[in-house]
């Protein structure tokens, strides 16, 4: 059985554009990334809420309508109930 030769990795180095240097094995000696773990809004807790097009208002009056349906109809059962 022949040897597989693996590849030769230098070190090198990934910058993001926080600042944030990881340094690594690649082919290439530099990379260039716009977001890393250091400063990605999932791994630092700093999510942020964007409502685009008002569905959160949106949903509000859905369920504030529904609520009020629901209550107009127990208001009408009662009724019926104590006649």
């Amino acid at each position: 059985m022949a040897k597989q030769k693996i590849p030769y990795h230098p070190k090198a180095k990934i910058i993001c554009a926080c600042g944030n240097i990881i340094t690594t094995g690649s082919t290439l000696p530099e990379m260039h990334v716009e977001i890393c773990a250091k400063c990605h809004p999932f791994y630092t807790g700093k999510q942020k809420l964007i409502d685009t097009g008002g569905r959160i208002e949106k949903f509000k009056k859905r369920l504030a309508k529904k609520e009020e349906m629901e209550k107009m109809g127990k208001k009408k059962n009662e009724e019926k109930k104590s006649r």
